[in-house]
């Protein structure tokens, strides 16, 4: 059978659309001028609920209560509009509109984990180019050899969350060596060792099943650079391979290589319950 080919710019594949030709015409709502009415307005619980505070059903609870003031006076009214330029504060926290959006990427290999680079090489940007119009961001890095699971978005908080060391997000690695690790070693990894910039101690580390003794799978929660390379180099192997399969609970199934999903809503909130 003749393997898929790649694509390592549109993400998932996309449906065609079909013959506009053959489609009716709508004819856009509004007024004499034949401009669309409430151009530029957004009704007020879609705001609160794209700045990511809540669902669009909830919303309509806190404006009925009061939570919700737009330039500084209370708004109660089901329905209400927001205009182009008005604040909203939801607690008296400023709102930004902006509807978050995450996505999964499958990294593969030779793509630098950054928004752009002036020497010309190609950024996990390009590979992602699709998936959203909003300027999404990569959360936390991979190295540009290290292929597997990094994640995008536009939600600040969220990011902030899962880079934070106290949150201790639970990243898993499968590892391939130049060499078999030996027995001695593992157990060493096990116990903890002592990097140059502190000692690093993993959650859980094994040879992978049915496979050569070059092969590991390692869970660890630090983010420290480069730390699972320089885990292996301290004690004298190279990495030869390195794919995160497993980052804060999300995994790979049906991602391939270089390809992106969005995360599915339930997902998003497994991401924000993490404490």
């Amino acid at each position: 059978m003749e393997k898929p080919r790649r694509n390592y710019k549109s993400g998932r594949p996309q449906h065609q659309k079909g013959n506009a030709g053959s489609r009716k015409a709508v004819k856009p709502k509004g007024g004499p001028s034949g401009k669309p009415e409430d151009s530029g307005l957004i009704r007020l619980n879609k705001y609160v609920a794209n700045s990511g505070v809540c669902s669009r059903r909830e919303a309509d609870t806190y404006i009925a209560a009061g939570n919700v003031t737009v330039n500084d006076k209370v708004v109660s009214e089901m329905g209400y509009k927001v205009k182009p330029g008005d604040t909203v504060r939801f607690d008296g926290r400023l709102l930004n509109p902006e509807k978050k959006e995450y996505v999964l990427l499958n990294k593969p290999k030779n793509f630098i984990t950054t928004t752009s680079d002036e020497r010309g090489r190609r950024t996990v940007m390009e590979l992602i180019s699709s998936a959203s119009k909003a300027r999404l961001l990569p959360v936390g890095r991979l190295d540009r050899n290290t292929t597997g699971l990094l994640l995008f978005t536009n939600d600040g908080d969220l990011a902030k969350k899962l880079t934070h060391p106290r949150h201790g997000v639970r990243k898993i690695y499968h590892v391939e060596l130049n060499r078999s690790l030996k027995d001695e070693d593992l157990k060493k990894i096990r116990t903890g060792l002592k990097l140059e910039d502190g000692p690093v101690v993993v959650d859980e580390v094994s040879y992978i099943k049915n496979a050569p003794k070059r092969e590991v799978g390692i869970k660890i929660h630090s983010g420290r650079n480069r730390i699972v390379r320089r885990i292996f180099e301290h004690l004298g192997y190279e990495v030869v391979k390195l794919d995160r399969v497993v980052f804060a609970g999300l995994t790979k199934k049906d991602l391939p290589r270089g390809h992106w999903r969005h995360l599915t809503p339930q997902e998003v909130i497994n991401l924000k319950m993490i404490q």
